[in-house]
């Protein structure tokens, strides 16, 4: 595939004369930062910010930064299709043709035999647009099903759905420029310090440029977002349409609502204020665990008068009353007439890089292209006509966990996942993969070579990923951008809507011979521009693009009229609805689905951390990204700890109706008393069990079908697993996680991931030493049956082995006594070689105590900085002494509360000192 946009890099930073540089997008969240991607040779050497994309300015955050090293043509890739002819037999290697020729047949014998509702397709928010389009045609237009959805359905689609319900259109009306023009800022259900950086970033800019302005996080958790706020209300979890209803209530008793607005732009408000007055703050407060005054405070920052922003995300979609959370913030909105201008609107926050070009190109059970409803005939008419087809299918589709159930009953005989990894990422994991156990036949489209899904896969198609395929992405300001393509992809693999359009012309050959042309793209671009057509006239039409116009003039906000974009939407109080008015809907608050009981006593929420996304497939491949949170645990506040008798670092068993997991636990004095807080990053393939999501309610909001993945009903307790071993080595971190994978599934608490000092790192814990024999087999797995150092005593269960090569360590295990774990982990990352290994391990001495990575991109430690503190330095002299901050500035939330934290011992020393 020719490179597109390829201009030569300047001489500066040492250029070669043969390096290129292009322009791209960034391929993590919807945030959709232009990057600029150095390439020598048909390899990345590095990426850096594109200062003159609009979504971002040539900022990056620590992940962005991070990948180039993410870029790998090796065994850490699907470099080949893979077919196993029955189950329980190994993959083997076979040719694309062969493999695309296996995947049509199977879907033409399903079709014929069973019917096209037999087939299902699960795609995925990192998918560009044209992966989409192709793929929803081949399912709706061909294969005659609207089977298909994505993983999109765990993240956006309450805010689709809230945004239809109330506006009329699945349309964020807000741009990234009102982060620096609003007076109010509410966050609700989003960390953005973590989830969205570059945008936290600016934020942070326009409050130092405008110290007028207001900040109200809406979180259970005190996070680096609500730290930053100028009011933070810690929620119950799922209680939002009560706190949302409570400030309404008090805007309208004080007058602080648009009546003129909305008497001339909505429907429905006195409707709702019957309801909003059985919720006024001296009650709320009791539903929500938020003083009355603070509600009062923020209803009165939102109704100032001044422009009032909302930013949200999963926070408020994966629940049960996803739908209703997103409508009850937008009625804010509509009731002070705080949408359309400059500062001001609802503005969700899309998870996933192309989220909403899915979104655009109908590629979910709900939705047609060009924000279409497969319940509407009229759509349906019109797609088929654009299509050139008779008919859609009209019976609906399955969305995503309805699909999994389809298969589980039977239904659904064959699925086709691209892109995504439901094994680890939906929830109620047991049942999910029980269905991929009772598929008749299940195809796995992936680039990436490890996740907890292939497994399952009676066929694999190798797929290109970023930065191998060229195409298009919507992010969260409706803005679309190139994406170029930077190098060729590795071994077999293709992009996916090249391999989806392969299938298609073979299966029109099988089934449906005429159809065959509809497939005969020569390139992306044809693909977009029959994708745009199916925009015209709708209210995202952007039909008017083309890839010329976006290259030359770069990424464009549809609405795309006239040559221009469109920042804001509704400024002229029109709305996408039958009569051209906006709508109040009656919704009440309801506890989430998963109650709380004596037996699950205990909240559980999920999120995300700073430098790892999704499943980890991607961000687990950049050693710099491993280096903050290097293993997954579990948070709960010191009381609590103290409570059930845990000490940090203890193993915990935690368990909910679905399922358990045993992890370490930690303080964490920013989660409320009796609530608990877990990573979402780690699956089965890192953890024993089936990962994090066994806990999570499959639940479902009744209007998106989105499950309530953020709230679980759990009870913790102490694991009583005295045993425990550690072990690292060095080596490439993909392939020794596939060779220790197996320990997984020995042990009640075990992980294998790939360590901040480079190799990987194993920890395993038992209820009591296991024989001699699993002993000498752990040792053999690491190469260390034979070791420069020894100190077993197998009688105890103690193993302690250390090798060396150059100086350097090379590999340890410590089972039985732990003790020397950090002081070899500390050498094994760089650090300074201990003064004696045999009395290290022996205990008569100890080595220097780790401290964690807080700053990635500059490597500093929390450790250096804390000394940086205790020398006088505040934020400035850290960054210019230690320079963290200095990179993506993801990490200068935590190194501000590491100096208020210092400040606050001071000053309680000096409280103490007498008189």
């Amino acid at each position: 595939m020719p490179l597109r946009r390829i201009v030569p890099l300047s001489n500066e930073g040492g250029a070669h004369e043969g390096d290129r540089e292009l322009r791209s997008v960034c391929c993590y969240c919807g945030t959709g930062c232009g990057v600029r991607v150095q390439v020598r040779d048909g390899a990345v050497l590095r990426v850096r910010g594109d200062e003159d994309h609009p979504a971002n300015h040539g900022k990056l955050c620590s992940k962005g930064l991070a990948l180039a090293d993410t870029v790998r043509r090796d065994g850490a890739r699907v470099l080949s299709a893979q077919w196993r002819e029955s189950r329980g037999a190994a993959h083997q290697d076979i040719a694309l043709d062969q493999a695309l020729d296996i995947a049509a047949q199977k879907l033409a014998d399903t079709i014929l035999t069973h019917g096209p509702d037999a087939l299902g397709f699960y795609l995925s928010g990192q998918l560009l647009t044209e992966d989409y389009a192709v793929f929803n045609k081949l399912a709706r237009a061909l294969a005659g099903t609207n089977n298909i959805d994505t993983n999109s359905r765990l993240c956006m689609s309450s805010a689709v759905s809230g945004y239809k319900r109330t506006l009329g259109a699945d349309a964020p009306p807000a741009c990234y420029d009102d982060l620096d023009l609003a007076d109010t800022v509410l966050i609700a259900g989003s960390n953005m310090a973590y989830a969205h950086p570059v945008l936290f970033r600016r934020l942070e800019a326009a409050r130092a440029r405008r110290p007028g302005m207001k900040v109200i996080v809406v979180d259970p958790r005190r996070t680096d977002t609500a730290a930053f706020a100028d009011l933070h209300l810690p929620i119950a979890p799922g209680t939002d349409v009560a706190l949302f209803h409570a400030m309404l209530h008090v805007m309208v008793r004080e007058g602080r609502i648009n009546r003129a607005y909305i008497d001339r732009h909505t429907d429905g408000f006195d409707t709702l204020m019957h309801t909003v007055e059985a919720y006024p703050p001296t009650v709320v407060q009791d539903i929500c665990g938020v003083p009355a005054a603070d509600i009062i405070q923020a209803a009165r920052w939102f109704g100032s008068g001044g422009a009032a922003l909302s930013l949200y995300t999963m926070g408020l979609n994966q629940s049960t009353q996803g739908t209703d959370k997103n409508t009850a913030l937008i009625h804010l909105h509509l009731a002070t007439g705080q949408i359309g201008k400059p500062g001001a609107g609802p503005f969700s926050l899309t998870g996933q890089p192309n989220a909403m070009g899915g979104r655009e190109a109908g590629g979910m059970a709900t939705l047609l292209p060009g924000h279409r409803d497969p319940a509407v005939a009229q759509d349906r008419a019109e797609v088929a006509a654009l299509w050139g087809v008779d008919r859609l299918p009209d019976t609906p589709g399955a969305t995503a966990l309805e699909l999994f159930d389809a298969v589980l009953e039977g239904r659904v005989k064959v699925l086709w996942i691209a892109a995504t990894n439901p094994a680890q990422s939906l929830p109620d994991q047991a049942r999910v993969r029980a269905a991929l156990e009772q598929a008749e036949f299940v195809i796995v489209q992936e680039a990436f070579a490890g996740t907890e899904t292939l497994p399952y896969a009676d066929l694999v198609l190798p797929a290109a990923t970023w930065p191998e395929k060229s195409g298009t992405v919507t992010n969260s300001e409706r803005r679309v951008s190139r994406v170029h393509a930077a190098v060729s992809p590795p071994g077999d693999a293709q992009p996916d809507w090249r391999l989806a359009q392969a299938v298609a012309q073979r299966l029109a050959a099988r089934i449906a011979p005429d159809k065959a042309a509809a497939f005969a793209y020569r390139d992306e671009s044809e693909v977009f521009a029959e994708h745009v057509r199916t925009t015209a006239g709708r209210d995202l039409d952007y039909s008017a693009l083309d890839y010329g116009i976006l290259d030359r003039d770069g990424p464009q906000q549809w609405p795309y009229r006239a040559g221009q974009g469109t920042a804001r939407l509704y400024a002229d109080g029109a709305f996408p609805t039958p009569n051209g008015r906006a709508r109040f809907c009656d919704v009440r608050y309801l506890p989430p689905a998963d109650a709380l009981t004596p037996d699950f006593p205990m909240p559980l929420t999920t999120g995300r951390l700073r430098d790892h996304w999704h499943t980890m497939a991607r961000t687990s491949l950049a050693r710099v990204l491993t280096q903050h949170v290097e293993e997954p645990w579990l948070s709960l506040h010191p009381d609590t700890l103290q409570r059930l008798g845990l000490a940090s670092g203890a193993l915990a068993r935690l368990r909910s109706r679905r399922g358990s997991v045993v992890l370490p636990v930690q303080a964490d004095e920013g989660l409320q008393r009796g609530h608990a807080f877990l990573p979402m990053h780690w699956g089965s393939a890192y953890m024993a069990g089936l990962g994090v999501n066994a806990l999570a309610s499959p639940a479902t909001d009744p209007f998106s079908r989105q499950p309530e993945l953020k709230f679980s009903a759990v009870a913790v307790e102490p694991a009583a697993l005295p045993w425990q071993a550690s072990g690292w080595l060095q080596g490439d971190s993909v392939a020794l996680r596939a060779r220790l994978a197996p320990w997984l599934r020995r042990f009640d608490y075990a992980v294998v991931l790939p360590s901040s000092a480079g190799g990987v790192r194993i920890r395993v814990a038992a209820a009591q030493a296991p024989d001699n024999d699993v002993l000498a087999e752990l040792a053999q797995s690491l190469d260390l049956c034979q070791a420069d150092v020894v100190f077993d005593d197998l009688a105890q269960g103690k193993l302690r082995r250390v090798a060396v090569a150059e100086g350097g360590l090379r590999a340890f295990l410590l089972a039985g006594d732990l003790r020397a774990q950090d002081a070899l982990l500390s050498w094994a990352a760089g650090g300074k070689a201990p003064a004696s290994v045999s009395a290290l391990l022996a205990g008569r001495i100890s080595g220097p105590a780790r401290s964690r990575t807080v700053c990635a991109c500059i490597g500093v430690s929390e450790s250096a900085i804390l000394a940086g503190i205790a020398r006088g330095c505040d934020l400035d002299g850290l960054k210019s002494t230690l320079g963290c901050g200095t990179g993506c500035g993801s990490c200068v939330p935590e190194v501000r509360a590491l100096i208020a934290r210092a400040s606050t011992r001071v000053d309680i020393c000096q409280a103490r000192q007498p008189v």
